[in-house]
């Protein structure tokens, strides 16, 4: 059985000096919890947190070609995507030191490019910094698609620092209701506190030797 918590309510970003919005392509943020209480019957020996932050931002590139440099807007929009979706998971899953797992993905609707989404999670202004404010060192795992408003998004995780750890292979799922819209986009940071449920499969540190040839 899984507890699905209630969306965690998400501040408005920090305003500029001025009080001039510093990020007006950014429509809304969504968190959301899960606690996975009973799986097949039986009560994790480690239950664990997951949850994911969600961000519905404007496509700066809709309406341009193959060939836009799209340099300038990651630069612009990434780092702060970083900062704002790891506020949010540090804050809901108790912070850092917390947080043993984490993934990345990101939604673009039908108006743009695949390579839209990538730009914005992809880059070291979204996944270096990503690793860096959840304490990790592995490569991030990471989902990346076309969707309709209110799709559901698949999103793996994986250890922060030992990718290799089998246990923490896992997935989290979530949705926007009302994103992306054909113009947006959804970039998404995950994470989780522990490992799946009932781990059990070992990793590569205890795998037998396998081969092609031996089968």
């Amino acid at each position: 059985m899984t507890l699905d918590l209630q969306p965690v309510p998400t501040p408005a970003p920090a305003a500029a000096a001025g009080g001039r919005d510093r990020t007006p392509w950014l429509r809304r943020t969504t968190v959301y919890r899960e606690l996975v209480l009973l799986e097949n019957g039986t009560a994790p020996a480690r239950p664990a947190l997951r949850a994911t932050a969600a961000a519905v931002v404007r496509n700066p590139w809709v309406g341009t070609g193959a060939d836009q440099d799209l340099a300038a807007a990651v630069e612009e929009i990434a780092p702060v995507l970083a900062r704002e979706l790891t506020d949010r998971l540090i804050d809901c899953l108790g912070g850092v030191d917390a947080i043993e797992a984490f993934g990345k993905a990101a939604l673009v609707g039908s108006a743009g490019e695949l390579e839209h989404a990538a730009a914005l999670i992809h880059t070291p202004y979204f996944g270096n910094l990503v690793r860096e404010f959840l304490g990790g060192e592995s490569i991030i795992c990471f989902a990346d698609t076309r969707a309709e408003a209110g799709e559901t998004l698949v999103v793996p995780l994986w250890h922060k620092t030992h990718a290799a750890t089998r246990s923490h292979y896992q997935t989290i799922t979530t949705r926007v209701s009302d994103a992306p819209r054909a113009d947006e986009l959804v970039v998404v940071a995950a994470a989780s506190t522990g490992p799946r449920p009932h781990a059990r499969i070992g990793d590569r540190r205890t795998d037998p030797s396998v081969s092609a040839a031996q089968h």
